[in-house]
């Protein structure tokens, strides 16, 4: 059941209510390298994200942020720390969100100062706590880092709630993974903004995806987050690919290849493994929502995988082409990739 939440909008995006988990990520360029901000940006255009992040370090990458605006197609946020002033410039910029921590920004003057030109612009805020940041008044006051994140959030909203604000988006995250769930569960009962949820500095690829898969899986299945982000220590287009994967295995959004592939066994007399990496090398910049078997023998498919579009079976250095359970042909090992591939494109499936 997803939990109900507060629309905002972001650009030409809402999120929370009923609309769609969007998923976001940020570039790791240098901001005033307008051009390979730009281009990187247009890179995770290309795999589906929705909602770009740039951290704004100086004055110059909050004064190039219009140009990047201008030359891209998704929602625009602007990451600012400590220095309320980068803030105000962003906004004048055209940025689509502002995303802040009260905390560190200073004075209660300067956050009315940001308060006031959000206002002005119609231009949300994320609220954004992170476990490496709290501040120390929140730990000693509980010894507990799920109520120290939750607390400095809340504290956080109260600031902006007395200056009249609320188009506020949260976002409580920790590279813990049950620290991560349980402050985002804790939270989720107190408001009804929308969440932006993560595990922040998850890592590599591989433990990232891991640590992500588990701690948004929990969340997203108890109907918690509007917005995810992937934290992944790699190319940003990777981190887009994973959420994608992440709310597909929950059937919450449906973009891209789901590759049903068996783990293989004794049975198996096609090299499956290899198969498997190039259909999914192939199909890599598919967006259809295309679900296709690649099953190690009879045994596995295409029985187990009838729902697949379309998918092959392995036999004896052969395999069988099949879709939606039903036979279509049975081609040579060496032939299966290449016959797999027309038989997509013979179903109009633009890849």
């Amino acid at each position: 059941m997803r939990r109900t939440s507060k629309q905002i909008k972001i650009g030409n995006l809402k999120i929370g209510g009923n609309e769609p988990i969007l998923v976001q990520s940020m570039t790791n360029t240098k901001t005033s390298d307008v051009s390979a901000t730009v281009n990187q940006i247009k890179e995770l255009e290309k795999a589906g994200c929705e909602i770009v992040r740039v951290a704004v370090l100086d004055k110059k990458s909050a004064e190039v942020l219009g140009e990047i605006k201008r030359r891209i197609n998704i929602p625009l946020v602007a990451d600012i720390h400590f220095d309320y002033r980068l803030a105000l410039i962003a906004l004048e910029n055209g940025i689509d969100k502002l995303r802040i921590n009260p905390g560190n920004i200073g004075s209660y003057e300067r956050v009315k100062a940001i308060v006031e030109k959000t206002k002005e612009k119609e231009v949300p805020i994320r609220i954004g706590v992170n476990s490496g940041s709290v501040a120390d008044k929140y730990m000693n006051r509980s010894k507990n880092l799920v109520k120290a994140l939750v607390d400095s959030a809340l504290d956080s909203i109260e600031i902006l709630e007395s200056l009249g604000f609320y188009d506020i988006v949260l976002s409580v995250k920790a590279s813990s993974v049950p620290v991560t769930i349980e402050a985002y569960q804790l939270l989720a009962k107190q408001v009804d903004y929308p969440l932006h949820i993560g595990i922040t500095e998850a890592g590599t690829i591989l433990s990232g995806t891991v640590k992500s898969a588990v701690g948004l899986g929990v969340l997203l299945y108890e109907g918690v987050g509007d917005t995810i982000r992937v934290s992944l220590t790699a190319n940003p287009v990777e981190e887009v690919k994973v959420g994608y994967k992440i709310l597909n295995s929950l059937d919450l959004r449906k973009r891209g290849v789901d590759i049903i592939s068996c783990p293989t066994c004794g049975r198996c007399e096609i090299d499956l493994i290899e198969m498997v990496n190039e259909i999914e090398k192939r199909l890599e910049s598919c967006a259809y929502p295309l679900k296709i078997a690649v099953m190690g023998c009879v045994v596995n498919g295409p029985g187990e995988a009838k729902e697949a579009d379309i998918g092959v079976a392995g036999g004896k250095k052969e395999g069988l082409i099949f879709a939606k359970g039903k036979t279509l042909r049975k081609v040579a090992q060496e032939d299966i990739v290449d016959v797999l591939m027309a038989e997509i494109e013979n179903r109009k499936i633009e890849i």
